[in-house]
């Protein structure tokens, strides 16, 4: 059984809801995305579909995009990663007393946390789901925890008020429910293939019950993650921010109750968002400004593919070594021991992150706070056959 069904597949027999793409001329958008999301902007029920600047073609529904519904929800929308997201952590070492070829020779995330996972879960005020091997495991694709130095500060007093500190390391943790969320969007898609959920009915309720779970596994996940990365190199931290941007929220700003899908963008109604790069660009740290109803309450939730994963391999293994895409031009290292992994997320095959922030600025939607450059990015480790 596939998860990734078709949109030919989705009943798309309502009016086209209004679709909005906030992105500059400067930017590139694949006609294909924009195909995707007008295409889902005719499901029953839709009342907006947003592409922000990130925008790039999924697996039938794009990414990169933020949908309101009014009647219907949309499992399919959210994807399988339920609860992906970012989180910020500020972290008690000083960046110029950084080791992170040391670091990376040593640092391993791989397989189940030997700790105490109930107690860790309980802790976090979440419940046990039978994913627990992968609880503070990074997964695949572009995920990522990446310790992070200060490269300028635009805003010192939001900054300060964040509580951070020029002159200290930062730690990113991209992840999200590993196993949870997929078998969650598998159990749908077996009953109902692409189809939405009337709001009313048990098996939303059913659903969203199982996606809050997912939710809050998944920021536990993430802090694990952090605590993981944080004892391999012998530091503490504090969560400074934690962001979901694959979720459906119910808002009620009409008097109605709507339903808000985030696939791959981030809330712009909850504060302060760091927006990454690739591995070898800047993040931004930004906070929301402006009338957020325009972008359906979200942002950008970092460069977007500019590539598919299949091109990004064999273009990057004609201009590159594996070796040499284990460092970046800011100095910085990789941990990525699965090859095709490392060709798939080279940065150049995903957007230029200073266009996609500025974007977000020229439409009024955020004002940069800093920007951070990576000093150590973990992806995997090879696991022992």
């Amino acid at each position: 059984m596939r998860t990734d069904a078709s949109s030919e597949h989705l009943p798309t027999s309502a009016p086209q809801a209004p679709v909005r793409v906030i992105a500059s001329a400067q930017s590139w958008v694949e006609g294909e995305a924009v195909r995707q999301l007008e295409a889902m902007a005719r499901l029953p029920g839709m009342k907006l579909a947003v592409g922000l600047p990130d925008l790039h073609p999924g697996k039938g529904a794009p990414v990169g995009a933020a949908f309101t519904s009014e009647g219907f929800l949309y499992p399919y929308l959210v994807g399988s990663d339920i609860g992906c997201g970012m989180g910020l952590w500020n972290v008690d070492l000083l960046a110029r007393k950084a080791k992170p070829e040391r670091w990376a020779g040593k640092l391993d995330l791989e397989g189940p946390w030997t700790g105490d996972t109930e107690g860790f879960l309980q802790e976090h005020g979440v419940k046990s789901s039978g994913y627990e091997a992968a609880l503070g495991t990074v997964g695949g694709g572009n995920h990522f925890a990446e310790l992070q130095r200060v490269d300028a500060v635009h805003d010192a007093k939001v900054f300060s008020a964040l509580g951070l500190e020029a002159d200290r390391l930062l730690l990113l943790v991209h992840s999200g429910s590993r196993g949870l969320g997929e078998a969650i969007l598998r159990a749908h898609v077996d009953r109902h293939a692409a189809g939405g959920l009337a709001d009313d009915s048990p098996e939303a309720q059913t659903y969203l019950t199982r996606h809050d779970h997912a939710v809050a596994w998944g920021r536990a996940n993430r802090a694990l993650v952090a605590r993981r990365m944080l004892d391999g190199i012998g530091a503490m931290g504090q969560r400074v921010l934690d962001v979901c941007h694959n979720s459906v929220t119910p808002r009620r700003d009409t008097g109605r109750t709507q339903w808000l899908h985030r696939k791959g963008a981030a809330p712009s109604d909850e504060g302060p968002v760091v927006i990454p790069g690739s591995r070898g660009a800047l993040s931004y740290l930004v906070i929301p400004t402006g009338e957020s109803h325009v972008s359906a309450h979200s942002l950008a939730h970092g460069a977007g593919r500019k590539w598919t994963r299949t091109a990004a391999r064999e273009r990057m293994r004609e201009r590159f070594t594996a070796e040499s895409l284990t460092r970046t031009a800011f100095k910085s290292h990789v941990v990525c021991e699965n090859k095709d992994l490392l060709f798939e997320e080279a940065p150049p095959a995903y957007k230029p992150i200073d266009r996609v922030v500025t974007d977000l600025v020229e439409a009024g939607l955020v004002r940069v706070v800093a920007t951070l450059a990576p000093v150590l990015t973990y992806k995997t480790r090879a696991r022992p056959e």
